[in-house]
Order: structure tokens, then C-alpha cells, then sequence
């Protein structure tokens, strides 16, 4: 048969009609970033505000920066060890042994990723057979159901509620789990609600975690951004350490989203075969980055806390705007998000933050694309200017002021 005749034609002879014939159905069946299409409607105008970006507007501390710039002139540009650079390692280690109380063996126990986005996925991809539930409690950041099925697995959304800020029940949790489940995720502070949970909090949850021989996927990246209580990580609990993947990494505490660095942490044999799907698909993390986050780790604390302190006076000042408004907004303990209801306005999130961009030229995420209980909500960074957040608030308060008008 001749090359023209077979070419593009399928093992079961069926001639493909169009590209995406050739495309993995799972991959078709993954709905785009909802975050993303607002992004691309904020860039075709100039006059917007943006509410929406979930990333510091602080630049990278000078003397990270440095750190980075210094390891490329002194010719510090091959690969590492697949797991990180040791010294790297020790003082994560030493960081979280001394910040959240929980011990972990840099050899065997901590993996350097690209960012915390690639450990979770890493973390799905060495968890999931075929079939098996992943519990998520929403809303919550928008990755996780989609990597859960690219992985094969299938996501349980857990509702939460503002009724109790967002946090994770006993009660809640135990309906959700089925002879499926296998993982839970969760994510505290919490994106896109800004909820905590405490100490406390976690108690009955380990209870049921134990119970029902789960692993818990602990994403902790904005662990280092609460205000008034100390994050308590999922880890520390008695038992939880070995059932647990701690994931974290530089992008919000430290400014370095650009950099793309981020760790988990777990009992050796998880890590062991994370690591081995590491080293497969990304070889190791980039060795300027991991030399900027090793300076970050050794002296960036004192900017840390900086940022934190003005995290905290914008947050306070953005829940009083809402309050004042008239919309009714809980007070986020953590992250650097306002999750106000707009359910007063009898439009739904979407309508909501889709008229919120053009009549008034500001940008926020709808609730709904967070998953379970995020309708009636949008979800507002306050990681801008005090001269950002002001105006922005004006003008919702306007846009609010006339839709009630009629």
C-alpha cells in the first residue's frame, strides 16, 4: 500500500477527521483554567484593576536575587542530585523541624520540585491506580480535580462553608469517604477562601484518616501567611507524619512565584517513588533557583515577616471595604485572598465578575471555578497596593451601589 493511502489513518483503519482525533481523551475532557479566561479578558484592557492574580507584588528580596546572579558567575550550571542540592535539603529540614515542628531525614525524606505544583502531581501520579478516590475538600485551588484525572484517579469534592470558615468537619469528611477512597487533599491556609485550620481543627480529621487508611496529600504552600494564629501543619500531628506528603515551597512567603521551586516531604518509600518519576520527567529542580531559595531559607526571614505584616494591614482594610459595601465577607486567618459573598446581589458569580470587569474595570476570579460552595462568592487577592485595593473598592462599591438600584 502506498505511504499516501496509510498516512493518517488509525491502527483500526478508521481515517482520523481532525487533529484532535489524535488527542488522549482525558486531556479533551479537561475544561480550561476558569482563572485563565479572565486573564486573557484583563489583558485586552488597560484601564483594570486586577484582584485576581494569586502571586505577591513584592519583587524577589535583592539578596536572593544575588544569590542566584553570583551562582551563574561563578559557573554553577550543571545539574544537581535529583533530589536537590544536600545543603538545600538540610535547611528545609531545619526550617520546618523549627517553624512547624515537624522532622524530616534530608537524604531520604525531602525532594526539591519545581514548584509545589509539580510534587502534588508527582505525589497523585505515585498514589493513584486506576479508579481510586481522591477527596478533596472545595473550594480549593483549581488543579488538583484535573491532575487527579490525568492521573486515572476520580475527584470527591468535600463542600465546605463560610457558616464555619471554610474548614474541614469530622462530619463532612466521613460522608465523603467510600471503599474507594484513598487520599485526601487539603490545603491550608486555604486559596481561594483564606480559611485555617487549627491544631484542634485537625484532631478529629487524623481520627478519621486513620480510621479509613488514608494518605493525605498536604498542600502547605502559604503556610508562613497567617496572622494572629501560627499554622499548624497536618504533619505534626501524632501519627499523621508517615501518612502525610507535605508539600510547600518559595513562591508566596519568599515573593519567588517566577522562580518555580517548591519541596515535599514524606516517608521514604513514597518520596523514593515520587523521586523516581522525578527524575524521569524533570531530571532536578534549576540549580540557580535552589541556590536563591537556599539564601532565602539562611537570611530572608526578616523581608518574610515584612511582607506578612503588609498582607495583614491590606487584608484588614479589604474585609471593612466588603463589610462596608454591603457584602458579606468572613476574615481570612491566612493566603492573601478575600472570598466575599455576592449572593445579595442576585447574580451568580460568573455574571457577577464578568459585568464587575466591564462596567467597572476591575478583575476577580468567580467563585464557582473552585469548585463545591463557590458559587455566590469571588475571590479577591489583596497581594497590591494599599492605592490598588482603595480605588478597586470604590469601584465595586459603585458597581454593588447601582446594581441595587435596579
Amino acid at each position: 500500500m502506498l505511504k499516501e493511502e496509510t498516512e493518517g489513518t488509525s491502527v483500526s483503519g478508521q481515517r482520523r477527521q481532525n487533529m484532535s482525533d489524535y488527542l488522549s481523551p482525558l486531556v479533551k475532557g479537561i475544561k480550561p483554567s476558569g482563572i485563565r479566561r479572565f486573564f486573557d479578558l484583563v489583558s485586552a484592557r488597560k484601564d483594570v484593576i486586577t484582584l485576581g492574580v494569586g502571586e505577591p507584588d513584592f519583587v524577589t528580596p535583592w539578596h536572593v536575587r544575588e544569590a542566584a546572579v553570583y551562582s551563574l558567575e561563578t559557573g554553577k550550571t550543571q545539574y544537581t542530585s535529583n533530589a536537590g542540592m544536600p545543603e538545600l535539603r538540610e535547611e528545609i529540614g531545619q526550617y520546618l523541624n523549627d517553624s512547624f515542628q515537624v522532622a524530616y531525614d534530608p537524604a531520604s525524606e525531602i525532594v526539591v520540585t519545581v514548584g509545589g505544583s509539580e510534587a502534588i502531581d508527582l505525589a497523585l501520579r505515585a498514589l493513584i491506580t486506576p479508579g481510586d478516590e481522591i477527596l478533596v475538600p472545595e473550594p480549593c485551588y483549581i488543579s488538583y480535580s484535573p491532575i487527579t484525572s490525568l492521573s486515572g484517579g476520580i475527584a470527591v469534592g468535600i463542600e465546605t462553608s463560610a457558616d464555619n470558615e471554610f474548614k474541614l468537619t469530622e462530619e463532612a469528611l466521613r460522608k465523603s469517604i467510600t471503599p474507594k477512597s484513598k487520599v485526601l487533599i487539603v490545603s491550608y491556609p486555604s486559596n481561594p477562601t483564606g480559611g485555617i485550620m487549627t491544631y484542634e481543627d485537625w484532631l478529629p480529621i487524623a481520627k478519621v484518616v486513620e480510621e479509613h487508611d488514608l494518605i493525605v496529600i498536604s498542600d502547605e504552600i502559604y503556610a508562613e501567611l497567617t496572622y494572629g494564629t501560627k499554622h499548624a501543619s497536618f504533619a505534626a500531628l501524632p501519627g499523621m507524619k508517615d501518612r502525610t506528603i507535605l508539600v510547600s515551597g518559595f513562591s508566596k512567603a519568599f515573593a519567588m512565584t517566577g522562580w518555580r521551586l517548591g519541596y515535599m516531604c514524606g516517608h521514604p518509600e513514597l518520596i523514593a517513588a515520587m523521586l523516581k518519576i522525578h527524575q524521569y520527567t524533570i531530571m532536578c529542580a534549576p540549580t540557580m533557583a535552589q541556590y536563591a531559595a537556599l539564601e532565602a531559607l539562611r537570611n530572608g526571614m526578616e523581608e518574610k515577616d515584612k511582607m506578612v505584616e503588609s498582607y495583614n494591614q491590606r487584608r484588614r482594610l479589604v474585609v471593612k471595604g466588603f463589610r462596608d459595601i454591603g457584602l458579606q465577607c468572613h476574615e481570612p486567618q491566612g493566603a492573601f485572598y478575600a472570598f466575599p459573598s455576592i449572593a445579595s446581589t442576585g447574580l451568580d458569580s460568573e455574571t457577577f465578575a464578568q459585568r464587575l470587569l466591564e462596567e467597572a474595570g476591575v478583575a476577580a476570579v468567580p467563585g464557582q471555578v473552585f469548585g463545591l460552595g463557590g458559587e455566590g462568592f469571588l475571590r479577591c487577592s489583596y497581594a497590591t497596593s494599599v492605592t490598588q485595593l482603595t480605588e478597586a473598592l470604590d469601584r465595586i462599591g459603585g458597581f454593588v451601589h447601582k446594581l441595587k438600584q435596579g
